[in-house]
């Protein structure tokens, strides 16, 4: 007895449907559709052209990036290992120059023996 009431409503429903998607029909003209399908075929051909450059570019990407990620891991460990080395020439020559200003006074114009400013950029430090 359900099914039969269920059925029931959904005949009104069905004819009101139909009759409002003829008279959105009405409103716009097959030429204008035609025209929007096509549009929106070219964009789709667009869009799949682009998605196939894009594909290729990632793929191309990829192959480079394979081919130099070694070089860059071992530039890199060597760019670590020299800041470290000049961080520690800098360390003694800090210390040497303390040193020599306290043993001689006089070895240094007075302008240099006041706190040295380190100016090197930090590396290591996102800007």
């Amino acid at each position: 007895m359900e099914m039969e009431h269920t059925e029931k409503e959904k005949e009104p429903v069905m004819a009101a449907s139909e009759e409002l998607s003829r008279e959105v029909k009405t409103l716009v003209s097959a030429q204008d559709l035609h025209s929007l399908k096509q549009l929106q075929l070219t964009i789709l051909g667009r869009l799949q052209d682009s998605n196939a450059v894009l594909s290729h570019f990632n793929d191309f990407s990829e192959n480079c990036f394979a081919e130099i990620s070694g070089d860059i891991s071992r530039n890199t460990r060597i760019l670590k290992s020299m800041k470290s080395d000049l961080d520690y020439i800098f360390l003694k020559l800090r210390s040497m120059k303390s040193k020599l200003s306290a043993t001689y006074p006089d070895a240094f114009p007075d302008d240099s023996v006041s706190e040295v400013i380190d100016r090197r950029p930090d590396l290591e430090m996102p800007k």
